[in-house]
């Protein structure tokens, strides 16, 4: 890994990080991200934004709007069954942000995964990009999967027991080793 950190330089997630929003808010933007483009994916966020007052998406008022507002703004009706769950679920106390702070990030995952739609990948990515977790090594994403077999030179993609095998003189650290898996990813494509 020190090579990669050498050739990729200092690491920088601010960019993630800015207007982040509510922890509501991100996980709402994953749903309308899941399984197309990004192009398509921020002009229907945008249009589905644009349905909150200011922008910023609540629960209260994502379960006030009727299903045929959130189709012409794109979602399709198994995305808009997601995002009411999660809706509901925030408000029904299942997912309580104010409760994260105090939660391992097992338990955030065990938490999220109870929404309809959102996985364990999803979880990951809210524990790196919004609440700064520091050691989570989101192994099911294919681009650290590839980065892995990159750095590593591995005959295949690993799976979550051998990348946790390799990763553990770095562990306490994986959220910024998974930075610089995806850079390394990122390279292996342009190649």
């Amino acid at each position: 890994m020190r090579a990669v950190v050498r050739a990729h330089g200092k690491l920088d997630l601010s960019k993630y990080h800015k207007g982040a929003g509510t922890i509501f808010a991100r996980l709402l933007r994953s749903i309308v991200y899941q399984q197309i483009s990004g192009k398509a994916a921020a002009a229907i966020l945008e249009r589905v934004l644009a349905l909150f007052p200011n922008g910023k998406p609540t629960p209260e008022r994502l379960l006030k709007l009727r299903a045929s507002q959130l189709r012409k703004a794109g979602l399709s009706v198994q995305k808009i069954t997601y995002v009411r769950d999660l809706a509901r679920k925030n408000l029904d106390g299942t997912i309580d942000e104010k409760q994260f702070p105090k939660m391992s990030s097992a338990e955030i995952i065990e938490h999220l995964v109870q929404v309809k739609g959102i996985g364990v990948w999803t979880a990951h990515m809210l524990l790196i990009f919004t609440l700064y977790r520091p050691d989570i090594l989101p192994w099911g994403d294919l681009a650290i999967q590839k980065g892995f077999k990159e750095v590593y030179g591995l005959r295949a993609l690993p799976d979550k027991k051998r990348m946790e095998k390799i990763a553990r003189p770095w562990r306490a650290h994986a959220t910024v080793a998974a930075w610089y898996l995806w850079r390394v990813a990122d390279d292996a494509k342009k190649k």
